[in-house]
């Protein structure tokens, strides 16, 4: 269902209203559902705390081993190595959702049908809802996992008030993108049926090829020159450089547009393939 069609739908529901505060409206209600459903699973971001923890514990220590004989690599001394680690996970606890999995379980249990009868935009909601989990972890799993790590390791502070401003947007930004590619890979669980093997690849190669685990710039060049054609460095490696005053003044701001246009197309993209996938369940149901 595509734009146009959301504005039409939309009208419909406010006897002709096609204004964008109309439609900001109904996809805010989205949101506070999001956020207000994942109140049920607090408890469960406790553990994420720990969990967080641990994986910076791990890398702290892997890191500090690498470092003994050496002060720098690739312009990382281990001071930056240890706030590159730390702000990467601290981050992706913010941008990190399950769109494609909870696209699986609809298909599997059949509840599908029901989102694609609702006068929206299945792409924009699910988008929406996801944005309103990521508030509530930001509440109480990505600004704790924070508090903790500042409190254990002596994680440097951003370079400027500048730079962390635009560390904020492009944490935002992030979320976008990987919600817009978990919307593309939720899509193939109409025609799969299980995509659970895909979903297991996806995570790995995510957080391999966005930097997470290791800085893009310690990958050989031709890997990094593949990278700088794809949205995957602009999740997670991009936006710790602007934290960490890597990328400055205006490359900033090209940062940022480049995760703008990055958005859009993987939007488009998804669009894409749930029409493509969304024929397939015409064709099953008669």
């Amino acid at each position: 269902m595509g734009a146009a069609t959301v504005l039409k739908t939309s009208g419909s529901l406010g006897g002709g209203d096609t204004s964008l505060a109309r439609l900001a409206r109904v996809y805010a209600e989205f949101v506070r559902v999001g956020f207000v459903n994942t109140l049920a699973y607090r408890l469960r971001y406790y553990t994420g705390i720990v969990t967080y923890f641990i994986y910076v514990s791990v890398y702290y220590f892997i890191w500090k081993a690498i470092y003994e004989n050496s002060t720098s690599i690739e312009g990382f001394d281990f001071g930056h190595m240890l706030t590159y680690i730390a702000v990467g996970w601290i981050i992706r606890s913010f941008y990190f959702n399950n769109i494609d999995q909870e696209m699986a379980y609809a298909v599997t249990e059949g509840k599908l049908a029901m989102d694609m009868i609702k006068p929206v935009s299945l792409q924009v909601m699910s988008i929406a809802i996801a944005l309103g989990e990521s508030l509530f972890r930001l509440a109480l799993l990505t600004v704790p996992t924070a508090l903790v790590l500042l409190l254990v390791y002596p994680i440097h502070k951003p370079a400027s008030l500048l730079h962390f401003i635009g560390f904020l947007a492009s944490v935002l930004m992030s979320f976008f993108i990987v919600a817009a590619i978990n919307f593309s890979v939720g899509t193939f669980a109409i025609r799969l049926k299980s995509i659970l093997g895909l979903l297991r690849a996806k995570y790995f190669l995510l957080e391999l090829f966005s930097g997470l685990l290791i800085p893009i710039s310690f990958f050989p060049q031709i890997f990094q020159d593949i990278f700088s054609v794809l949205p995957f460095q602009y999740i997670s490696y991009i936006p710790v450089l602007i934290y960490l005053g890597k990328i400055s003044g205006a490359e900033i701001l090209k940062a940022l547009g480049i995760q703008i246009f990055w958005f859009l197309a993987l939007l488009a993209l998804g669009a894409a393939l749930w029409r493509w996938s969304s024929r397939k369940i015409t064709i099953q149901g008669g």
